[in-house]
C-alpha cells in the first residue's frame, strides 16, 4: 500500500515537473522574442508576489476562490463530470450575495446579514449548477454546453442588473454598484489585506472536502460512477441522481467563492467579478491531478502568476498579460503530458 502511494506521489510528481517545464519553456521563448531578458521577467514576477508580507497577503485574496472552485470541481471531476459551468455559478453566487446585503442595507439589519449572504451565494451557485446538471441527465446535452451556455446567461444578468436596477445613482459604468457600507464588509484584523475568516473558509472547506469524498457515501457515490457508471447499479447507485448531487455541491463552493469576491474584495459587485477564477481552478485541478492534497500548491502558484505578473508593465515595459500566456501554456501542456501519461500506463 505504501509503495503503491509512493509510485501514486511521484507520478504525480514527474508531470508536474514536466508540465510545468514545458510551459516555461515556451512562454521563455516569447520573451526573448519580446526582447526582455526571461530572468528578470521572472525575478519580477517573483518579487511581484512574495516579495513583502502585503503581496503575501494580496497572493492568498486570490488563492481563496481558487481554492474553493477547486474543491467544488473534484466532486464533478470524481464523478465524471466537466462542471465548465463554474465560472457563470460563481458569478451568480455573487449577484444573490449582492442581493441579500442590498436587502440588508433597505431594511437597516445588518445583524447576520452576512451569514444569510453566504448561504444564499451557495445556494443560488448550486441551483444554477443544478440547471446545467439537469440538461445533462434530463435533456442529453453535455454538461460543456450547458455549462457555456449558462455562463453567457450568467454574464447577461449580471451586465443587466449593473447597468439597470442596481446601478449607481444618476450613474452606470463598469466600476460596478455602490460599494456596501463596511459592517456589510467581511471582518478583518488590523494590518491584514485579508480576512481571517476567508483564509479560515478556505482551509475548513478543503478538510471538509477530502473527508466528504474519502469517507462518505457521496465520494463512494461519485469514485464508482465516476470508474463505471453501468457497474454502479450493482451497489444501488442512480448515476442521474448523484451527478445532480455532485453539480450542486460544485456550484454551491464556487458561490461560496462570488460571495467571498463581494464581501471580501471588491465590497460591491462588478461586471468582471469572477475574474476568470473559475476557468482557471479548471486548470488547478487538472494540475493537481484531480488529488486535493495538490491543490494548496498549485493554487497559490497560479494566485502569485496573477499578483507578481502587475510588475512587468512598470519593470520591464512588458504587458502583464504575460501571465495569461503562461496559463495557456499551462493548459497545452497539461493536455499533452496527461496524454503522454495515459499513454505509458496503457503501455506498461
Amino acid at each position: 500500500m505504501q509503495r503503491a502511494k509512493g509510485i501514486e506521489v511521484k507520478s504525480v510528481v514527474v508531470q508536474v515537473a514536466a508540465t510545468l517545464a514545458l510551459a516555461f519553456s515556451f512562454t521563455t521563448v516569447v520573451v526573448l522574442l519580446s526582447g526582455e531578458p526571461p530572468l528578470a521577467a521572472y525575478g519580477h514576477i517573483v518579487a511581484g508576489s512574495v516579495g513583502s508580507w502585503l503581496k503575501v497577503a494580496q497572493v492568498l485574496r486570490v488563492w481563496v476562490p481558487l481554492v474553493l472552485c477547486s474543491c467544488g470541481l473534484l466532486y464533478t471531476f470524481q464523478i465524471g463530470l466537466w462542471n465548465i459551468g463554474v465560472e457563470g455559478q460563481v458569478i451568480l453566487g455573487a449577484i444573490a450575495a449582492t442581493a441579500v446585503l442590498r436587502w440588508g442595507a433597505a431594511v437597516g439589519a445588518p445583524t447576520g446579514i452576512l451569514s444569510l449572504s453566504l448561504l444564499a451565494a451557495m445556494g443560488c451557485g448550486g441551483l444554477w449548477a443544478l440547471a446545467a446538471g439537469i440538461l445533462k441527465t434530463r435533456g442529453g446535452v453535455n454538461e460543456i454546453f450547458a455549462g457555456l451556455g449558462l455562463n453567457f446567461v450568467a454574464v447577461g444578468i449580471i451586465l443587466w442588473l449593473i447597468f439597470g436596477p442596481w446601478k449607481r445613482p444618476g450613474i452606470a459604468s463598469m466600476s460596478g454598484t455602490e460599494p456596501f457600507a463596511r459592517e456589510l464588509w467581511l471582518p478583518t484584523v488590523a494590518g491584514w489585506r485579508i480576512s481571517p475568516y476567508a483564509l479560515a473558509a478556505a482551509l475548513g472547506v478543503l478538510v471538509l472536502t477530502w473527508w466528504t469524498l474519502k469517507y462518505t457515501r457521496v465520494g463512494l457515490a461519485c469514485r464508482a460512477i465516476g470508474r463505471n457508471p453501468h457497474a454502479s447499479f450493482l451497489l444501488g447507485l442512480r448515476p442521474d441522481r448523484w451527478m445532480l448531487v455532485a453539480m450542486m455541491l460544485a456550484g454551491g463552493l464556487a458561490g461560496l467563492a462570488g460571495a467571498y469576491q463581494v464581501l471580501a474584495v471588491y465590497h460591491r459587485l462588478i461586471p468582471a467579478i469572477s475574474s476568470n477564477y473559475g476557468y482557471l481552478s479548471l486548470l488547478v485541478v487538472m494540475l493537481a491531478n484531480y488529488r486535493w492534497v495538490w491543490i494548496p500548491p498549485i493554487a497559490f502558484f497560479f494566485a502569485a502568476l496573477n499578483v507578481g505578473s502587475i510588475q512587468l508593465p512598470m519593470m520591464l515595459q512588458m504587458d502583464s498579460s504575460l501571465a495569461g500566456v503562461i496559463q495557456g501554456s499551462l493548459v497545452l501542456a497539461t493536455l499533452v503530458v496527461h496524454g503522454w501519461a495515459r499513454r505509458r500506463q496503457r503501455a506498461s
